[in-house]
């Protein structure tokens, strides 16, 4: 297939840093798209900069970097309105809430063939004009509205009235990250030889609930002195983080270590890797701790039930109850064949998320959709606008 012939893909999100799990579905996607079908652009309505960019800018994968400075701020969207009418796109798949709000209207206007929004973590509390805007603009608007779960799409058509149709389940990807030089987390931290190690990574928000792991952590010390908890990653909670862990005495146990890109390496360092989150999609987390064969505890979230079967393959217990989190936790240290044996069952899962599976179910669906809105471009002689 020649240049000319590829079908011209618009990515658009809000920013890509701090990366957190649509970010990077969205970059992993923008690289494994097969590039003699696809020329994808990546537009981020503010200004990111971070290792997510300079890794697509590294695959030279186009950047437009709108530059909003605040939500009133439309003037950088008509500027995007031009980019997909004088450059003939193809796609806009937008992510999350707010680039869906956009992408659908603007890529209706540009009549552009096919319009994809993306739910990556479905978190609609009841407001609602979440709840007209998401079931009856960008519902009606985008050609395929995506959820990561079918917990995800059954609340999107019952809480929100997204039509059925229009639903699309694609779950996220497994995302091999970059590899580096192996760092022994263990020894690093001055942990001691043989203490049990319980871990997690995630951007550090209130939603992630983590102050009610380290309230686990805490009864788990009961049984098991010299247990340890590793925290990878950073966020506007780290200092209430902090803040909680000092004021339980367990300043010495819990280790909040920043950004931490080898997530593999930590989970292959840690005997237990947990999820405590009020709510998720599909936690990339939960597919790394498949692929890394690491027994898995979560609370019951997202797509985390659907995938593995709670008993065999995962230990889920209900949000915000720390002595259950830390009994399911505390099971595991205590039974290694029983973790061992959870772990492999979850493993037998992973390739369902391999990233060029998934890539290709969407490459399928843009090309599905294209053929479908074939007949709703309009041609224009207009120069086209080039990203800067």
């Amino acid at each position: 297939m020649s240049r000319d012939e590829r079908l011209r893909v618009l990515m658009l999100i809000n920013k890509l840093h701090p990366a957190g799990g649509a970010e990077r579905v969205m970059a992993a996607l923008a690289m494994w798209l097969p590039r003699d079908r696809f020329e994808v652009t990546i537009a981020t309505t503010r200004s990111t900069p971070g290792p997510l960019l300079d890794m697509l800018v590294g695959a030279e994968i186009p950047h437009i970097d709108l530059d909003r400075n605040h939500r009133f701020d439309l003037p950088p969207l008509r500027r995007l309105a031009a980019f997909l009418l004088h450059n003939r796109i193809d796609v806009v798949h937008a992510h999350m809430f707010g680039s869906n709000l956009w992408g659908s209207m603007l890529g209706r206007l540009a009549r552009v063939p096919a319009v994809v929004a993306h739910e990556h973590s479905w978190s609609y509390k009841g407001e609602p004009w979440r709840r007209l805007i998401d079931g009856h603009v960008i519902g009606h608007l985008a050609d395929a509205f995506v959820a990561v779960s079918e917990r995800d799409r059954r609340r999107m058509i019952a809480v929100e009235g997204v039509p059925a149709a229009k639903i699309k389940v694609i779950p996220n990807p497994y995302i091999p990250r970059p590899s580096a030089l192996p760092v022994d987390i263990r020894l690093r931290l001055g942990i001691p030889e043989g203490a049990p190690v319980i871990g997690t990574a995630a951007i550090l928000r209130p939603e992630k609930a983590l102050g009610v792991l380290i309230d686990a952590l805490a009864l788990i010390l009961e049984a098991a002195p010299e247990a340890r908890l590793i925290i990878a990653g950073d966020g506007s909670c780290r200092g209430a983080l902090e803040h909680h862990a000092a004021s339980l005495g367990l300043g010495h146990r819990v280790h909040l270590i920043g950004h931490w890109e080898d997530v593999g390496g930590l989970l292959d360092a840690v005997d237990v890797a947990v999820i405590s989150s009020d709510r998720e999609g599909a936690p990339l987390f939960a597919i790394e701790s498949m692929v890394h064969r690491t027994p898995l505890v979560s609370t019951d979230v997202g797509n985390v039930g659907d995938v593995l079967q709670d008993g065999r393959e995962i230990r889920l217990v209900p949000r915000r109850d720390p002595t259950a989190l830390a009994t399911e936790i505390q099971g595991l240290l205590c039974d290694p064949a029983r973790a061992k044996a959870q772990a492999a069952a979850a493993a037998v899962r992973a390739d369902r998320y391999a990233i060029d599976r998934i890539a290709g179910e969407f490459a399928a669906l843009y090309e599905q959709l294209c053929r479908r809105g074939a007949g709703r471009r309009r041609v224009l002689p207009s120069r086209p606008i080039r990203p800067r």
